[in-house]
């Protein structure tokens, strides 16, 4: 009780800090992927409205990337098309918990409840959820079980039952060359080998082709809508749900990283990882 104590006087606080998402006064900095140049905000924001999904990769205890999330969340919400936040911090089983969030008809206290449920590091994501809750912004949740991916991750897709499967909308999950490629790229070159890093790639195979389902789902119901989606960078990568929701979909989108030295960085980003790269200069984070 303590903890949760703690958290909601924190809460409190960055509640006020989120009804001014533009007060962060860094300066972003993005390549674009093709033309390995910088390109200014605006020109960012522009090429952004030409998609309904928008993947903004993370990593999941950096304070900076979630302020920066939030700050092209706030630019976003300011078009004319109405705007959700697709989350891989929340499971699909929680999304009636997160509508009554975002209708602001839950007390903190019983949300801190469903949210440790679902992820964890309150401090480093609550500017976000405040921000979702005061402004009445759709969010999603896109994940699975997570007994299920550790299932896969340490048995195999195979060791799952009909019933469990049936449960997932009968999804496959096959590991081709190139996708073991990608993990092990988006792990550094570290992957490991055998059995256990085929069931490794299974799992994130699987979940990345779940929260795909997930987004068309939701825009299939609400196809005004457009989606910022934030997940981790290794999720994010154009191997990763953008593949899948590519392979499942026509829907347009579009992916920023973080930038991630020796994996996606400003020496070598390509096209086929992500549209922008986000130099990280040693901000905080960046607002418009």
């Amino acid at each position: 009780m303590k903890i949760i104590a703690f958290l909601i006087q924190a809460g409190v606080i960055i509640a006020a800090l989120a009804c001014f998402p533009n007060t962060v006064e860094a300066h972003p900095h993005i390549i674009d992927a093709k033309d390995k140049i910088e390109i200014p905000v605006d020109i960012l924001l522009e090429e952004l409205e030409s998609v309904q999904v928008i993947f903004f990769g993370e990593f999941h205890d950096h304070v900076g990337h979630h302020q920066a999330q939030l700050s092209l969340i706030d630019a976003i919400k300011k078009g004319e098309r109405p705007l959700a936040v697709g989350l891989e911090m929340f499971r699909r089983d929680s999304q009636i918990d997160l509508d009554v969030w975002t209708s602001n008809k839950m007390p903190l206290l019983d949300f801190l409840k469903i949210y440790e449920d679902n992820w964890s590091m309150w401090p480093k994501y609550s500017e976000i959820f405040l921000y979702a809750r005061d402004e009445s912004l759709k969010m999603v949740g896109l994940n699975i079980s997570r007994e299920i991916t550790r299932k896969v991750a340490s048995t195999g897709f195979k060791s799952l039952s009909i019933k469990e499967r049936e449960l997932l909308g009968n999804v496959q999950c096959e590991v081709d060359p190139s996708y073991e490629q990608f993990i092990k790229r988006a792990m550094g070159g570290y992957g490991g080998h055998g059995d256990q890093f085929l069931f490794f790639c299974e799992a994130q195979l699987l979940w990345d082709t779940a929260m795909a389902r997930n987004i068309i789902e939701f825009l299939e119901h609400n196809p005004d809508y457009r989606m910022v989606v934030l997940a981790g960078s290794g999720h994010a990568w154009k191997f990763g749900i953008p593949r899948q929701l590519l392979d499942q979909s026509d829907i347009s989108f579009k992916v920023i990283l973080p930038e991630m030295p020796g994996r996606a960085d400003r020496n070598n980003v390509t096209e086929d990882i992500t549209d922008y790269l986000w130099l990280d200069e040693g901000d905080d984070g960046w607002s418009f």
